[in-house]
């Protein structure tokens, strides 16, 4: 089923997906907004839960008309909720949320989220500083435009929150080389960087 809009988001969910874990039982989309992820890791994962302190996007997400029976949406902080259990969660995404929350706090609690063993994805955007910045940036300028005309336009579901990112792409990278060590960074085309963290399991190598 095509997705019903595009934009620089949406163009990063097959990067999150294809870094579900194979057998994959609980997972956690935070930040879900309308739960178009969420729907769509369904079909990866044995449980999912979409949380989003929107209580607008969560009524959204529940009005959707084809809402996989495995998905659950929470309309809660992800930061502080404690309905949302710390290490349970297989697979933990977070795609354009960590920006809207202190870094390091936001980022921290995603990982304490993730099992034993379990894998976080974060799908983020930073801010250009250098001139070397600028000119990554600016070859994303034909391919986004390329692409929201393949698409239909750039669009999304009405009333997702915005919020302007403050760090820049050596500031991120370096905390999240501290506070996720060993996680691979990508950064992409389209103005967003692709984390993928592994925790270790407790007990192993």
């Amino acid at each position: 089923m095509p997705d019903p809009y595009w934009n620089h988001n949406v163009h990063h969910h097959p990067a999150v997906l294809a870094a579900v874990p194979d057998g994959c039982g609980t997972a956690l989309d935070a930040g879900c907004g309308d739960g178009l992820l969420a729907r769509k890791l369904a079909a990866r994962a044995v449980s999912v839960t979409g949380v989003d302190r929107s209580p607008e996007m969560i009524k959204l997400a529940r009005a959707h008309a084809h809402v996989p029976g495995n998905v659950t949406y929470v309309a809660a902080d992800y930061l502080t909720d404690g309905s949302l259990p710390e290490g349970a969660y297989d697979f933990v995404s977070a795609v354009a949320v960590v920006h809207h929350a202190p870094f390091e706090e936001a980022v921290t609690r995603l990982a304490r989220l993730t099992a034993s063993g379990g894998r976080l994805v974060i799908v983020g955007m930073a801010a250009n500083r250098t001139l070397l910045d600028w000119l990554i940036s600016a070859c994303g300028v034909p391919a986004s435009l390329l692409l929201a005309r393949l698409h239909g336009g750039k669009r999304g579901p009405a009333g997702m929150p915005m919020e302007d990112v403050h760090m820049s792409w050596a500031e991120i990278r370096q905390a999240l080389d501290r506070l996720l060590p060993g996680c691979r960074f990508r950064r992409t085309l389209l103005w967003r960087y692709v984390v993928v963290w592994d925790r270790p399991r407790e007990g192993g190598p």
